[in-house]
């Protein structure tokens, strides 16, 4: 194994001498060609656990293959540690049992190596359940040295930009991403159940519309013109509404080119759902069900989840407030309807919160909204009764048409999900499209061009419907108790390193 103090340059040529001597006896880690492996890590102990201090199962072999965490060589015995994507488990080797050259292969290994192993499982007189190995194969070597443990700031960005080497030091990191894929799969279970279809729509685009916010753009060749990386799935969604798909959903990657924190990602997971014949309440009662389902599922049966030094009960029904009472009340009675429905009026409440004047009154509505409300939302809750001014897509309520059916989750001071009745009158969609190009012109670059084939689409007929989209990544965040937006991505954006 790798000497303490010895530089990284001295440990790979002293791993390449080990591999050098592994070939000398035809033992070449990377000839393999397969492994025949029938059990996992996780599987032997679950079903072993019965064996008392002593105690052997000699009658049942078993094939295990995963990567050497550590050894421990006593004389003419080896005790090992080799771990796979279930866990890690001890394994034990005797020099009489695999001969001389077997047992000299073993002295060859290094911490990070791969082998196959076959065997049969017995529990120490320290009470381990341990593999006795009766014969085994290198299957690759590790030429370079696994950090034992990540220091400081420059190890972390090092972990997301090397996740091959974090996942195998860090379990527990590669355990939470894999939940996110069966977290990702039930989702998918619970949706299908209520007949949705899932539809793949288009990631290339010539207008990125159906959100606020600056597209990616790069060119296409073969068309000769500028397209955009999609910011939403909305409006190809909604145009299958139209077509008679009724329910459709789709779980894809999002990009939009706006900064990196513990919350954001240029590149992301969404999922979007649009419901025919259902209204903003529909989609509220099925927003509160799925996630109360995947929480049940996260935990086995559990309604309260950890985060961080705290514990958030999912018990529905969440809590309910609405956005206008939960300015005033944040505010102590401060920042009202009808004070932040005023341009001017909201303009000077930004000046109240030091906060930098907004392009537009719906921009101003927003970082209002994020400055005095969302640090008070850690249990989940709907907000309900959105401005228009900030919901092109969404439908008025016919009695307050400066409010539109909509709600947004929130959950540990972050938007989890947003839902609305779609607007489906064209003529208003065109009229909102033709108020966005103002917000455009006067400097918001966050607002899209408008997508006038939709209004085109909406002009076929669009029966009422309901549309959902869910921040995935942030959800994961929760389900698995996760800090930052980049512990649930295999791969984040990292920034260049030289």
């Amino acid at each position: 194994m790798d000497e303490p103090g010895k530089s990284e340059a001295a440990l790979i040529a002293a791993r390449r001498e080990n591999l050098a001597a592994l070939r000398s006896r035809g033992r070449d880690p990377f000839a393999q060609r397969r492994c025949d492996v029938d059990a996992s890590a996780a599987e032997l102990l679950e079903r072993y656990a019965f064996l008392e201090p002593g105690q052997h199962a000699e009658s049942e072999a078993w094939n295990l293959a995963g990567r050497v965490l550590g050894k421990r060589t006593m004389g003419k015995t080896i005790f090992a540690d080799v771990g796979d994507r279930t866990g890690r488990i001890q394994v034990y080797v005797r020099r009489e049992e695999l001969g001389d050259a077997q047992f000299a292969d073993w002295h060859d290994l290094d911490r990070g190596d791969l082998v196959a192993v076959r065997g049969y499982m017995f529990r120490s007189k320290l009470g381990e359940l341990t593999l006795h190995v009766t014969g085994f194969a290198p299957i690759a070597k590790a030429l370079r040295p696994l950090p034992d443990k990540w220091h400081g700031l420059q190890a972390v960005e090092k972990r997301y930009r090397q996740r091959y080497v974090d996942f195998i030091v860090n379990p527990e990191a590669r355990d939470a991403l894999m939940l996110r894929s069966r977290l990702i799969a039930e989702m998918r279970r619970f949706i299908d159940a209520r007949g949705f279809y899932e539809a793949e729509t288009p990631t290339l685009l010539h207008v990125a519309g159906g959100a606020a916010a600056r597209p990616f753009v790069t060119h296409c060749n073969a068309l000769d013109r500028q397209l955009q990386l999609r910011i939403a799935t909305e409006l190809n969604l909604k145009r299958l509404i139209v077509a008679g798909m009724e329910r459709v959903y789709e779980i894809g990657r999002i990009f939009r080119n706006e900064g990196i924190d513990t919350t954001h990602n240029p590149e992301f997971t969404m999922l979007e759902l649009y419901a025919a014949y259902w209204d903003v309440w529909d989609m509220l009662d099925f927003n509160e069900a799925l996630v109360a389902h995947l929480v049940d599922f996260a935990t086995g049966g559990a309604v309260d989840l950890p985060h961080g030094d705290a514990t958030i009960s999912f018990a529905p029904p969440f809590a309910r407030v609405d956005y206008f009472d939960a300015l005033a009340q944040y505010s102590d009675g401060k920042y009202t309807r009808s004070r932040l429905l005023d341009r001017a009026q909201a303009e000077a409440v930004l000046g109240d919160l030091s906060l930098p004047r907004s392009p537009t009154h719906g921009h101003a509505l927003d970082k209002i909204f994020e400055r005095v409300v969302e640090p008070h939302l850690a249990a989940p809750t709907f907000v309900t009764g959105y401005p228009a001014l900030i919901s092109p897509f969404a439908k008025r309520r016919p009695d307050d048409p400066d409010i539109v059916d909509r709600y947004e989750l929130f959950c540990a001071h972050m938007e989890i999900s947003n839902a609305f009745t779609e607007l489906n009158d064209p003529d208003d969609q065109r009229a909102r499209f033709e108020a966005q190009m103002a917000d455009r012109a006067a400097g918001d670059e966050e607002v899209p061009e408008p997508d006038w084939d939709f209004v085109r689409a909406l002009e076929y007929g669009m029966p009422p419907t309901a549309g959902i989209g869910i921040g995935v990544d942030r959800l994961i965040m929760l389900l698995t108790n996760q800090r930052s937006v980049r512990d649930v991505l295999l791969f984040p954006m990292q920034r260049q390193h030289g």
